[in-house]
């Protein structure tokens, strides 16, 4: 069964996969800033509660070391509990010691069996703990850096347009710059020839 946070990968991996492709590109993509947002704060907070459950696993490596142990110190002491039954009867004592010490050695070989092989089993759960939270925070970054990408893209992509914009508007009014100043004249002269009709009209008058 796969955790949650595997689920929300797959999922902002399916949802980056639906997303269209901007104008005229084929590696960048249009995407809903909240539904992302949205499924990135989900991320961060059950990240810790992952971490946190793989923590606990880790530390189950004591408790298999102490059972071990336990099962070890319990196998000794039924050896050595046997071993002085034997050498109680005196008509068996060299018999006794015999099995007494085959028996304890027998007990320690076992019991660093158990020991191995929960350390092995131990450390294997430690380590697939490890490199599976390792590649969820992997794709936590890729997904991210992406996201960080695109964003700088479109912002590149709306300065670029603008810069462009302004350019044209500058282009238009230093071509209509010459025309405004030749109307201006035309405006002057017309005020002039204006007022020279007026004296007339009022000298005229007089």
């Amino acid at each position: 069964m796969s955790s949650r946070i595997e689920q929300i990968i797959e999922e902002i991996e399916e949802y980056v996969d639906s997303c269209k492709y901007q104008p005229l590109s084929t590696t960048k993509i249009v995407v809903n800033k909240e539904e992302l947002e949205e499924r990135l704060r989900e991320l961060r907070l059950k990240t810790p509660d992952e971490i946190k459950r793989y923590q606990k696993i880790i530390s189950n490596k004591d408790a298999i070391l102490a059972d071990a142990q336990a099962k070890a110190d319990a196998m000794i002491a039924n050896a050595e509990t046997k071993c002085q039954e034997m050498v109680s009867q005196h008509e068996v004592m060299q018999q006794a010691y015999a099995q007494a010490n085959e028996t304890i050695n027998n007990a320690n070989q076992q019991a660093q069996s158990i020991l191995d092989a929960a350390t092995q089993d131990s450390n294997n759960i430690r380590l697939s703990a490890i490199s599976y939270t390792d590649e969820m925070l992997s794709n936590l970054d890729q997904i991210m850096s992406s996201t960080l990408d695109d964003a700088g893209a479109k912002y590149s992509n709306f300065i670029n347009s603008l810069s462009s914009c302004r350019d044209v508007v500058v282009k238009n009014r230093s071509e209509l710059a010459p025309q405004t100043a030749q109307a201006a004249v035309a405006s002057v002269n017309e005020e002039s020839l204006s007022l020279d009709d007026d004296e007339d009209d009022d000298e005229d008058f007089e």
